[in-house]
């Protein structure tokens, strides 16, 4: 075989069907949030498409607890837990998650995609006949963790309660299960049906697995996602979240009770050879949460954006996906084009919204997916509807009839 020919070639048609990933070179302005400089050009941009949902990556209580680990401990944690130790910061991170969910423990990963992989993929190839019920939606760290456990899987329609029901009555039961799923899922921005998924699992008997990976800082009272907002924190087994979106650092999590955490920190590979987070990550993480703990500004003002941005786009017919959630999937429909708006949004307007295209979504759904922040301006909203609309004719794309709106 000659290989690099076979790589160019792969390459090549993933260019030619519209879905090759060019990724934007940037560089974020500390306390500027959502702006942005093009590397290598004086042009500034406003990012629209971050996971920062909140801007916290730019919170001065973030930047100062950082700041001040940094000059205690250093630049690196040293290693793994298990040969470098724990550290301060750490352990007050875990008891901070812990709290956070309502939950006794908690475990600290690399990053969200790691947590779901390693505490799922722990869970199938440990516990004896485990059958892990997998909403068709969820994430492909969680696909992947449970995929390399080996263990037995069934794959129940996105959010069907009827068909996850007629998967757990097929199978004995005294038979081990696990129900894992997100609560808000990325690319639709709906959300799950969170109690009647607690309660079919108490029906027949499994355990559930909640990946609040984008809820987490951004629903609750203190920000501990969805299974706070609607008090049900308590009915599941294991939360699963990450540091790297609302909380504005890096890294990711599980938490749930004494006995199920040690099960993992004790025999996940993802957990034990991997170096742990740098103390200073861990520092401002713990800042970022513990001020959304007490802080619902950042919530209600990207509430209140979020409403904005809808509404225009409403009034000028621009299809987006109607859902609860903060995420606005603006549809395209065609990878061509979709990648064609978000290069004109970027060279022409100073807009940042980064394609996305098949894989992450099926042929035909391709969109731009907008997540409006607290700290983006009524100029910076009306700027991004008067582009999205002379894009949106430019390129001919369906409108939402005005009936609809």
């Amino acid at each position: 075989m000659e290989y690099q020919d076979f790589f160019r070639r792969a390459v090549q048609d993933l260019r030619e069907e519209g879905n090759y990933r060019v990724f934007a070179e940037l560089e974020r302005k500390c306390g500027n949030f959502p702006e942005a400089r093009l590397l290598g050009q004086d042009n500034d941009v406003s990012i629209w498409c971050s996971n920062d949902y909140l801007g916290m990556g730019q919170h001065p209580k973030v930047l100062s607890a950082m700041h001040a680990a940094l000059d205690r401990c250093g630049a690196g944690a040293g290693g793994t837990r298990n040969i470098s130790g724990t550290s301060l910061e750490h352990i007050e991170l875990e008891r901070e998650l812990g709290d956070l969910h309502g939950k006794e423990a908690a475990l600290l990963f690399t990053s969200g995609y790691v947590s779901n992989w390693s505490a799922l993929g722990t869970l199938g190839a440990k516990i004896p006949d485990l059958v892990i019920l997998s909403d068709a939606l969820n994430h492909a760290s969680m696909i992947e963790g449970i995929r390399h456990s080996g263990a037995q899987k069934r794959i129940w329609k996105h959010n069907d309660l009827s068909d996850l029901e007629r998967h757990l009555a097929l199978l004995p039961l005294e038979q081990p299960k696990l129900i894992a799923f997100e609560s808000v899922y990325s690319m639709d921005g709906d959300i799950a049906p969170i109690a009647e998924i607690c309660d079919l699992a108490d029906r027949y008997g499994a355990m559930t697995y909640l990946d609040e990976v984008h809820a987490v800082g951004l629903y609750g009272a203190r920000g501990g996602g969805i299974s706070e907002q609607e008090g049900l924190a308590d009915r599941l087994t294991i939360i699963e979240g990450t540091l790297g979106k609302a909380f504005g650092v890096a890294g990711g999590y599980i938490s749930g009770s004494v006995e199920v955490v040690d099960f993992i920190r004790s025999f996940s590979s993802g957990f034990i050879f991997t170096t742990s987070l740098p103390p200073a990550v861990a520092a401002g993480a713990r800042a970022a949460i513990q001020h959304l703990k007490e802080s619902d500004w950042e919530r209600q003002m990207q509430r209140r954006n979020v409403k904005s941005v809808r509404a225009k786009l409403d009034a000028i017919g621009v299809p987006h996906i109607d859902n609860p959630s903060h995420i606005i999937p603006v549809m395209v429909g065609d990878p061509v084009k979709c990648k064609y708006i978000s290069d004109r949004l970027l060279a022409e307007h100073g807009i940042y919204i980064q394609p996305i295209n098949y894989p992450t979504v099926p042929k035909g759904t391709e969109r731009l997916r907008i997540t409006p922040s607290p700290v983006h301006s009524a100029e910076d909203i009306a700027h991004l509807i008067d582009a999205l609309e002379a894009l949106w004719a430019e390129c001919a794309l369906a409108r939402q009839p005005l009936a609809a709106q």
